[in-house]
């Protein structure tokens, strides 16, 4: 009989998690431990996490009973890359929200998708700077208000999940905190993967995003978020006007190619049988 899961078994003691009431990152962490317990990992011994600045950041430091890195924003791909370089036995994971991971970090993330470095990174995708007080984000929907933009967002969203298959990532999914066993599966699936894995979660931010855009409370919320997205295998029939502000939920892409440490480590070999 398989072992009941319980989220706590994965965190430090005597703490309380800091997110908001309906913040979909308790949604996202769940969804991770679950993965990880499926994968038959008893504890986190074998993983190291790193993090940067912002809401989702919060989800492995210092919360989950692992090693964790907890660095500047948008600078914790480049610390997992160390890592993982270092260490290619563990399995790095990266954690952050849509303004960490494509904002200040975007270069950090296509880069690290185009040398296939072997690292898992968790997007957790709320369309707003949740933590810093509302500003518009690379991810907010056009036309939605926030701080900085109160007559209404106009710029386009990032389609951040689709620049990163581009780029040269080995494994890319989205999927919304509404979709949880599709979510679990897919950050299982990343985990095992060999190469970069890259998962977008959309997430609701009640406290930032919500109250802005009108949501009367998180049920409302949730129901926009199931009620938007757009399985990846029916976009084919539907117009881009159609498709504006909609959650594409699905596996992109899901492939093997050498990865940056394979690369590397071998060149290191023949280097030393050269030598």
């Amino acid at each position: 009989m398989a072992e009941a899961f319980s989220m706590r078994h994965y965190l430090r003691p005597n703490l309380t998690l800091p997110f908001c009431v309906g913040c979909g990152c308790v949604n996202v962490m769940n969804s991770f431990l679950r993965a990880a317990q499926k994968l038959g990992h008893k504890d986190l011994t074998k993983f190291v996490f790193c993090s940067g600045i912002g809401c989702s950041a919060w989800i492995p430091s210092p919360y989950l009973m692992a090693d964790s890195l907890h660095v500047a924003h948008g600078r914790s791909i480049p610390v997992a890359m160390g890592i993982k370089l270092m260490r290619p036995d563990l399995n790095v994971v990266v954690f952050g929200g849509d303004g960490d991971i494509a904002g200040i970090g975007l270069s950090h993330l296509v880069h690290a998708a185009r040398r296939n470095l072997g690292v898992v990174v968790i997007m957790v995708n709320n369309m707003i700077y949740g933590m810093t007080g509302g500003q518009v984000a690379p991810t907010t929907p056009l036309g939605v208000k926030t701080t900085t933009t109160p007559y209404g967002n106009f710029e386009y969203p990032l389609d951040v999940t689709k620049l990163v298959v581009a780029a040269g990532a080995n494994y890319a999914a989205r999927w919304t905190t509404t979709h949880g066993e599709q979510l679990t599966q897919a950050i299982k699936k990343a985990i095992t993967t060999r190469g970069f894995a890259f998962i977008e979660a959309a997430s609701p931010c009640p406290t930032a995003f919500g109250r802005r855009v009108g949501f009367k409370d998180v049920a409302e919320m949730l129901h926009w978020f199931r009620d938007n997205s757009i399985p990846l295998g029916k976009i084919s029939d539907m117009t881009e006007k159609e498709l504006l502000n909609k959650i594409i939920v699905g596996e992109y892409v899901s492939r093997e190619a050498p990865t940056l440490t394979d690369n590397i480590y071998k060149t290191l070999k023949e280097a030393q049988k050269d030598a």
